[in-house]
């Protein structure tokens, strides 16, 4: 099945300190238990109401990633279970977060979202920003929240200096992020056209959905 034989091939080159998010938003249960049994455990939706679902029903080891962006309202639902939320780009969000987290005895993991691209439709804070919001908790800690890095999407486009150049700032932030939060390790960078690009400039977790999927179904 080629689900199941570009999971192992990705999972077989991938470096040992890259983990692989399997984009799987707008793809049917058949097709994530195929990709369950190559061994792939790590899966990124981008839409609360459809990961829970998919929760509901598949396996429980499977670690869920929320991958789009996250409006307020809706975190109270995946609170119970997501192992990781990517795209955190306000301080309000965070404290939604750490505020659902408590009321379910939990720390969930989060990523802040840094706007690297060279496009206005991108989502993220930018250095001075993120600088703000870890002086902010410093002062005010948010308990049921732990920032385990930063994520980043490149520019839409086919110049590779550019995406390089953007993954590049984005590492050099982290390195940055690392010396004041000793959790935040992770590299969030790179997609099925940019990965090896990403992987060359320090991303430690990449976000694969067509390459392994196909398109999505819309």
């Amino acid at each position: 099945m080629e689900i199941q034989k570009q999971i192992k091939e990705l999972l077989s080159t991938l470096p040992e300190n890259v983990s692989l998010v399997a984009v799987s938003k707008t793809k049917p249960n058949e097709d994530l238990e195929a990709a369950y049994e190559a061994g792939q455990r790590i899966f990124g939706e981008n839409k609360i109401q459809e990961m829970t679902q998919k929760w509901e029903s598949l396996p429980k080891d499977i670690e869920w990633h929320m991958i789009g962006h996250v409006q307020t309202n809706k975190v109270k639902y995946m609170a119970p279970y997501v192992a990781l939320i990517h795209g955190v780009d306000r301080y309000k969000l965070l404290k939604e977060i750490n505020k659902q987290a408590a009321k379910n005895k939990r720390v969930i993991d989060c990523l802040l979202q840094m706007h690297i691209a060279q496009e206005d439709t991108k989502f993220g804070f930018n250095r001075a920003e993120l600088e703000a919001v870890i002086l902010d908790l410093k002062t005010n800690p948010l308990p049921n929240i732990r920032i385990t890095g930063l994520m980043g999407m490149a520019t839409f486009t086919n110049n590779e200096d550019q995406i390089r150049s953007e993954f590049k700032s984005l590492k050099n932030t982290s390195d940055w992020l690392q010396n004041h939060l000793q959790d935040a390790k992770t590299v969030s960078i790179g997609m099925s056209g940019d990965y090896k690009i990403a992987i060359e400039e320090g991303s430690t977790m990449i976000r694969v959905g067509s390459k392994i999927f196909g398109s999505r179904n819309y």
